[in-house]
């Protein structure tokens, strides 16, 4: 399937309204939206398994996009290690981001480290949140703990993205590692935004008891 054939597809899935709302839940004006669903743009993925011409195809559209990323989370590690800078660049909103999920990356955890922390220290918005993603969809288990919690004291959460992905993060952690969140949290690494967003976020889950999140409360800053 060529890049003209591919947009004819895209659009006879489109659809106008949700076009309209996903566009307004994007939240960049700068990002082209033709309204078609995601269920949809992994099964036309599907059919660039094996075939990297999508590679080469103009990035005009979010779907675009997304499907050449979906392409390359399904490969194997070493082929997705190949094209992993050229797909993270090419991320510009939340969507295409909190979507994009390498499973390769789960059995090649420690080998993929070196690609987060560079990552985390890039000055792109959502490059640095594809890094905290990566760590919240892979490494929030106990081996990877003091990893998750280097990473939230060092990046930059300035960025209104890499702020909500950070406190995502760490209330993940605070609900399956319920201590080790608390001792972290109460070292105060985190800026009090992120902080205080984590907690909220943590409090939101039905899997904390009213005792601990209680107490979290009484952590905000």
């Amino acid at each position: 399937m060529n890049y003209p054939q591919l947009l004819a597809q895209l659009n006879e899935l489109s659809d106008t309204e949700y076009r309209s709302f996903h566009k307004k839940l994007l939240n960049n004006p700068s990002v082209n939206v033709l309204g078609v669903k995601v269920p949809q743009l992994r099964k036309l993925a599907r059919q660039f398994c094996g075939d990297n011409q999508i590679f080469f195809f103009p990035d005009d559209y979010y779907e675009v996009t997304f499907i050449k990323l979906t392409v390359a989370s399904l490969k194997s590690f070493d082929e997705f290690i190949a094209l992993s800078d050229m797909c993270v660049s090419l991320i510009d909103n939340w969507a295409t981001c909190d979507c994009f999920k390498a499973k390769c990356i789960s059995a090649h955890r420690q080998e993929f480290l070196t690609y987060i922390e560079k990552y985390l220290l890039d000055e792109r918005e959502f490059v640095k949140r594809f890094a905290l993603t990566t760590l919240l969809d892979f490494y929030v288990t106990e081996e990877y703990l003091e990893t998750i919690f280097s990473a939230l004291a060092r990046v930059d959460t300035r960025q209104y993205y890499v702020h909500m992905a950070a406190a995502w993060l760490m209330a993940e952690v605070l609900v399956k590692f319920y201590d080790r969140g608390l001792s972290f949290l109460k070292e105060c690494r985190l800026d009090r935004l992120t902080h205080n967003k984590a907690i909220s976020k943590a409090r939101e889950s039905l899997r904390l008891s009213s005792a601990q999140k209680n107490n979290l409360n009484n952590l905000k800053r």
